[in-house]
């Protein structure tokens, strides 16, 4: 059932699948502790060696099979940069250290990764971590308590009070890190703890409910089933997760393993019991194990997203596979007599297996280079005209727009990457302004505008640059501006933030973003004190109902004239708001390194890059506001499209933000809109 729950909801077919895996955490803590606790209770004493011998017979030989199918599936069909960050999940999955991974870039805002093909593994590397460290602390609360209470004979009093101390610790971190870290509380083992320690309660304390009338303990299975069902479908990707909601498909699970406990042939344990659910309970593991990747390749192989017809294939194809590795891998490994009789053999078996993994992690990445510039060096675009001294004077800023319309009119063509492409593909998702990495900008949960300032420090002007991440975005070009006009350039800003006075949630965080609500009040009170003579604000226009809000809809431009209006009035200076970047609508570096002959291939059409009415209503509104308005479309977008590489600058560094070198590319040109605006007027 558990199995099932997962593969729909990876599927599409309901919203909450995903509990599936909270399911087979309770099963495994049942299973788990009862095989310890009846070695222990029997012998005194657990046999660790030959305890992890039979974990990796079991488990170790099918996770490796299909790691390596899946790394080689992955050099194959992934884009070279793609498949390059992939096959680094899949070292980490290789390892048995994957969930952590997975929950480091699940907090990175600015990875942007796409889904990982080796994903999955993240509940193998709980799994792999609990085996590792239960059967310590068992033997270890064995010895304490017996060396306390003299007992030759073993109480279930110390497991229990561990059982109930581990589960209790994990649940309330698990509810606090829901709520702060919510991938960390996603992915980890100390946030899942206790799902696996509820199985074990219900495994040390089975003596008990075996009493059970056969009555209540048929209540007890269906109300389990019906608990999990209903959280199946009920919970989805928009439930904070895990914190108290699974708390459902854990007691749900434990109701089940209780029941079973009693009538392990009747009531519910009865539908489990048929010849169906236990073949999909034999074949569960190496079908949880190939569904995923077959889901994810499947619409690269077919070249176009799945209908239902095309997932179900997917689904039927891993269950075949699922069959294969069940008959020719899992099977003959496990049953294997040597190995049975060695521990020491299954150990060095699962040791080969492993590194088997882990070598075609490290060694595949090697077929997949990252493609380098194919034609010759492109010359820099040039966004600033030279003087001309000899004819009639012209406007400084029309004459940079002009020479910015001719770099990228220029760069909108059909044509590989250049050799001197700045900055590579490779170094690209790395291209970070300082501001990023040195705290200024303030990450989901982090609250505070930190003094953050360059130019010139000690200047009595003071220009600020505040925003969300498309804000500081554009500081390198700003900071150059700052110096030469001896500016004391503020930057504060804050990740998926916008400045506007609208009701925010974070689709991150699960949750209404009192963060963001926070900073705001912080940022507009610092620029309150500090009185910059211009205010730039710029945001990103991405923002979709996930958020609340939808940027540029009614609530995002009345809340942008109010905003101009209350920031001239706190500051008596003026206020600047940059239009927007066009939405490249996918990974730019990730799709040159598929095309590295073609940079039209990854470059949007003007429109939908653009949006030009909604160019238009902020423009309006801002004029509203008192503010003025700076439409950059010529920085960016040709006639019909807006190339991602201009010149040898690469624009993007991933599927929205502006590469360094771009932002300081545009430098001359910002400088000259930044030094109008702040210009006194006539």
């Amino acid at each position: 059932m558990a199995v099932l729950t997962v593969i729909a909801f990876h599927a599409g077919a309901i919203g909450g699948g995903f509990i599936g895996v909270d399911v087979f955490f309770v099963i495994s803590g049942f299973l788990i502790t009862r095989l310890l606790w009846t070695e222990l209770a029997g012998t005194g004493r657990i046999n660790l060696t030959r305890f992890y011998a039979a974990r990796a017979r079991r488990l170790l030989p099918a996770a490796a099979t299909v790691l390596v199918a899946t790394a080689a599936a992955t050099v194959a069909l992934l884009p070279p940069l793609q498949a390059r960050s992939a096959l680094d999940d899949g070292l980490a999955s290789a390892l048995y250290v994957g969930n952590y991974r997975f929950a480091l870039t699940g907090t990175d805002y600015l990875s942007h990764n796409a889904p990982s093909p080796f994903q999955h593994y993240w509940s193998l590397g709980v799994e792999e971590q609990f085996y590792l460290l239960w059967p310590m602390l068992l033997l270890a609360a064995g010895l304490l308590w017996g060396r306390s209470r003299r007992r030759r004979q073993p109480s279930t009093v110390p497991y229990l009070v561990l059982l109930v101390a581990v589960g209790a610790a994990s649940l309330a971190l698990s509810v606090s890190w829901t709520q702060t870290w919510p991938s960390w509380a996603f992915f980890s083992l100390p946030t899942r703890a206790w799902e696996l320690a509820a199985g074990g309660l219900v495994a040390v304390s089975a003596p008990l409910w075996r009493r059970l009338p056969a009555g209540f303990a048929a209540i007890a299975g269906f109300s389990g089933l019906g608990v999990i069902g209903w959280a199946a479908t009920h919970i989805d990707d928009r439930t904070p997760y895990p914190g108290t909601a699974a708390i459902l498909p854990v007691l749900g699970t434990a109701l089940v393993i209780v029941a079973g406990c009693a009538t392990p042939t009747r009531g519910a344990g009865r539908w489990l019991s048929l010849p169906p659910m236990r073949a999909i309970g034999r074949l569960s593991y190496s079908w949880y194990l190939w569904h995923w990747p077959l889901l994810l390749f499947a619409p690269i192989v077919a070249g176009h997203p799945l209908g239902w017809p095309g997932r179900l294939t997917a689904v039927a194809a891993s269950f075949l596979l699922a069959v294969l590795t069940l008959r020719y891998v899992e099977r003959p490994i496990r049953y294997a007599r040597p190995l049975r009789r060695s521990a020491g053999l299954s150990l060095v078996l699962g040791s080969a297996v492993t590194a088997a993994a882990v070598s075609a992690a490290l060694i595949l990445p090697m077929v997949v280079p990252v493609p380098a510039g194919r034609s010759q060096p492109a010359a820099a675009a040039v966004v600033h005209s030279a003087a001309r001294p000899n004819l009639a004077p012209v406007d400084p800023l029309a004459s940079a727009l002009a020479a910015a319309r001719t770099a990228v009119d220029a760069s909108a063509r059909h044509a590989p990457l250049p050799a001197d492409l700045s900055p590579a593909l490779g170094a690209a998702p790395g291209d970070k302004p300082e501001v990023f990495l040195d705290g200024c900008v303030r990450s989901w949960l982090e609250v505070g505008v930190p003094d953050c300032v360059s130019g010139d420090p000690s200047a009595p002007t003071t220009v600020a640059l505040v925003g969300d991440s498309h804000a500081a975005m554009w500081q390198p070009a700003l900071e150059p501006v700052a110096r030469r006009n001896h500016w004391r350039l503020v930057t504060m800003a804050k990740v998926t933030c916008p400045l506007q006075d609208i009701p925010i949630t974070s689709p991150y965080l699960g949750r209404t973003y009192s963060e963001c609500e926070q900073w705001r009040e912080q940022a507009l009170s610092r620029l309150a004190s500090e009185r910059p003579r211009l205010v730039i604000l710029s945001m990103s226009r991405r923002y979709g109902a996930d958020f609340g809000f939808t940027s540029y809809d009614p609530a995002w431009i009345a809340s942008l004239t109010d905003l101009i209006a209350d920031l001239r009035a706190a500051t008596g200076g003026r206020v600047l708001v940059l239009g927007p970047v066009p939405d490249p609508r996918a990974n730019v570096p990730v799709c040159l390194s598929a095309h590295p002959d073609d940079i039209l291939a990854c470059s949007p059409d003007r429109t939908p890059g653009l949006n030009t009415a909604g160019i238009t209503a902020e423009s309006r509104a801002t004029g509203d506001g008192g503010g003025q308005y700076a439409d950059l479309s010529a920085l960016f977008c040709a006639a019909g499209v807006c190339p991602v590489v201009v010149g040898n600058d690469l624009v993007f560094r991933d599927d929205n933000h502006l590469t360094v070198s771009y932002s300081r590319t545009l430098a001359p040109v910002l400088g000259m809109i930044a030094e109008q605006a702040i210009a006194p007027r006539s």
